[in-house]
């Protein structure tokens, strides 16, 4: 059997996708007693060729989709590190992409290890690399305030694929 699909579409999708910031660049947070930021690109590791997972609420048997699988897009730009997640068609997938329809999401957090930091008293800490483990849809509060999550209907390769347009269209518009 042979079966054709538009580059970069994920073939067996739900099409019930979510995408959003997963790590704002260069925005503290405050973390306990101290404050953290990431310095830009610190996760630009992430986007080449780790198995990353995509959780809700940080919790491994919630899985949602991962990097191996194509299921889970991470995109490293000046900003922060953007994601797509085309979510299963299960209850699980149906109820999160739901809920960020509804606005109900609190925004996404992170895991991450082998951190490569520098304090500025004990107040302060700047990441400028890590090994990231997970993404995570979170339900409540994350600690970084500028991520968010937002609903897409659309698969992920045209998602990217009409992203990537606008940026180049923009980019020759400002020469």
């Amino acid at each position: 059997m042979e079966m054709r699909f538009s580059a970069g579409v994920t073939p067996a999708g739900s099409g019930l996708t979510l995408r959003g910031l997963a790590v704002p660049y260069d925005k503290p947070a405050q973390i306990g007693n101290f404050s953290e930021r990431f310095t830009a690109h610190a996760l630009r590791s992430a986007c080449e060729g780790q198995d990353i997972l995509a959780l809700q609420d940080h919790d491994a048997a919630k899985l949602l989709g991962r990097t191996r699988s194509g299921t889970l897009q991470l995109e490293d730009r000046a900003d922060g590190l953007h994601f797509a997640l085309d979510l299963p068609d299960t209850e699980r997938g149906r109820d999160v992409h739901a809920m960020a329809k509804r606005g109900d999401l609190g925004g996404v957090s992170i895991g991450f290890s082998d951190a490569v930091d520098e304090w500025q008293g004990r107040e302060t800490r700047i990441i400028h690399g890590a090994r990231l483990h997970e993404i995570s849809i979170i339900s409540s509060h994350p600690a970084y305030a500028e991520t968010f999550v937002e609903p897409r209907s659309r698969p992920l390769g045209e998602i990217y694929h009409v992203e990537r347009y606008r940026d180049r269209v923009l980019t020759m518009l400002r020469l």
